[in-house]
């Protein structure tokens, strides 16, 4: 099982399958980094000789941002948004969509499952009261 860039690679793939497991790294990416590094695209994974392997890994920390560095920088951009008090910097904070999506409904996976609570206690609050004859 090929390890690259701290990422264990499924060996049963094909590598330019297996290279997308790494984070930042996509079909196309995936294409260049084998081109670049010489390597046969149909050749699974496990059949990778140290050799290839140190060839993808050094293509990928000289030409490429992938996974550690490009996480570091993604939430470090997200954290100076939040610090200049920009508005995506406040959605971000908040938990919200940040891209001018609508939150009347939908936006379950920003903002998480619904609060039963909240609904319940309109819904009482709502009820008429009871008639006395």
């Amino acid at each position: 099982m090929p390890r690259i860039l701290g990422v264990d690679l499924p060996k049963e793939k094909r590598i330019e399958v297996s290279l997308r497991y790494l984070y930042g790294i996509g079909p196309v990416t995936s294409l260049e980094v084998l081109e670049q590094a010489k390597i046969p695209v149909g050749k699974r994974a496990k059949d990778l000789t140290e050799e290839e392997v140190s060839r993808i890994t050094h293509v990928l920390q000289k030409s490429f941002r992938a996974e550690g560095d490009l996480r570091r920088e993604i939430s470090a951009n997200v954290k100076r948004l939040m610090d200049i008090g920009c508005y995506r910097g406040y959605r971000h904070k908040k938990g919200l969509p940040v891209r001018g999506q609508r939150t009347r409904t939908n936006a379950r996976t920003r903002k998480g499952p619904r609060k039963v609570g909240t609904i319940i206690a309109k819904k009482e609050t709502a009820k008429p009261a009871a008639k006395a004859k």
